[in-house]
């Protein structure tokens, strides 16, 4: 990666995430609101490759690096979300 695409990328991001919060926090539109709450998500996310975007690293390298968190977010929702379904079975159980 060049110098131009990784600072493009990583202005990208930085991006991402300040439109994000400007959407959370505008007091206009409920549709905003919840494109902000998706995206403010994808762009913590996406703010972990920021310390990739240099010259010279691969876009390979930071695919890899994206891949990698999104799987361990997907663990920890698998289990946020398994937890719950326990606990209302656990619930249920107290009847």
């Amino acid at each position: 990666m060049t110098a131009f695409q990784a600072k493009l990328v990583e202005r990208f991001i930085i991006s991402l995430c300040v439109l994000s919060i400007l959407a959370i926090f505008q007091p206009f539109s409920l549709t905003l609101f919840s494109i902000g709450c998706v995206t403010v998500v994808v762009g913590a996310l996406a703010f972990n490759l920021v310390p990739f975007c240099r010259e010279g690293v691969p876009f390979k390298k930071l695919a890899k690096t994206f891949l990698i968190v999104f799987i361990v977010l997907g663990a920890a929702a698998a289990l946020g979300v398994g937890t719950a379904f326990l606990y209302v079975e656990y619930l249920e159980l107290l009847r």
